[in-house]
């Protein structure tokens, strides 16, 4: 009796203890999360807050309520919605790029076998050392030959593959047997039916991690629409929500209220799928 005892006692986990060390790891998590989230927090109360009282010291910490901001966003900036379908057009259209794109070349250099495969890879990967400023202006100069200046096929075709959705993919890929490319190649199924039906559906994780990826970096993308995005119409968010600041004044209620709008497809869309940026991080990380 005493043993049996013993045993369920020793089999039980032991309880957590409050610790000092615990207890600061916590406060520091806390502290961290409060900063990280006031600016967005700020979004939303300045967005819901008159103009008039946007500047006034000391600022009011809690929102007003007030839809005015929102009246006049769409009174006044009679394209925002315009705005916003550009965006969603852009960035759905890159990000079905980016996973066809990079899935097949990562698909190429992790399982198939050609002369100069490695030599290729690294000069692929090495041109992430590349600051993309660098090659703003040899872009600019293309988009303007092809008479593209203007349109959503200017922001569109020079996203459509990226350096680093082809490192994710194929070290994540390097990571599946191999044993189930050669098990389908004996039931007679060819190699593109050996990449629909078998790595692609392996491969969901990496493939949700990189349209995450790929859709928060365009949806945010600022500075190559406005170079190449001259009308109105044509303007994503970003470029048009920073048109709404004049030349003399800066009405901080009419832009916070369109950066508010702006900003709920990217929280809808973490909060929906925020456990694939940890996978995504992991898969990338494989060493193959």
């Amino acid at each position: 009796m005493a043993l049996s005892f013993a045993r369920s006692t020793t089999g039980r986990q032991a309880p957590k203890r409050f610790t000092i060390s615990r207890v600061l790891l916590w406060l520091a998590l806390i502290v961290t999360t409060i900063i990280s989230l006031f600016p967005m927090y700020w979004l939303f109360v300045t967005a819901f807050t008159p103009t008039q009282d946007t500047i006034k010291t000391p600022p009011d910490l809690f929102p007003q309520g007030s839809v005015a901001n929102f009246e006049r966003l769409f009174s006044q900036a009679k394209d925002y919605w315009s705005w916003f379908a550009n965006s969603v057009l852009i960035t759905i259209g890159i990000t079905v790029f980016h996973l066809i794109f990079d899935t097949l070349a990562g698909y190429a250099f992790a399982k198939k076998r050609f002369p100069g495969r490695n030599f290729l890879f690294w000069i692929i990967l090495s041109t992430l050392m590349i600051p993309p400023q660098v090659t703003l202006v040899p872009l600019y100069i293309v988009v303007q030959n092809f008479n593209l200046r203007d349109s959503l096929w200017a922001v569109i075709l020079p996203g459509w593959a990226n350096v680093f959705g082809i490192f994710l993919m194929r070290q994540y890929i390097q990571t599946l047997p191999t044993e189930l490319e050669e098990a389908g190649r004996i039931d007679g199924c060819s190699e593109p039916g050996i990449f629909w039906r078998i790595i692609l559906p392996l491969s969901k994780p990496a493939l949700a991690s990189l349209a995450i990826f790929t859709f928060v970096r365009f949806w945010n993308d600022f500075l190559w629409p406005s170079m190449v995005l001259i009308k109105s119409p044509s303007f994503t968010l970003p470029v048009g929500v920073a048109s709404l600041q004049t030349e003399f004044s800066t009405d901080y209620g009419l832009i916070f209220a369109g950066s508010a709008i702006a900003a709920l497809p990217m929280i809808i869309f973490f909060l929906c799928f925020q456990r694939y940026f940890l996978e995504g991080v992991r898969a990338g990380a494989i060493k193959g």
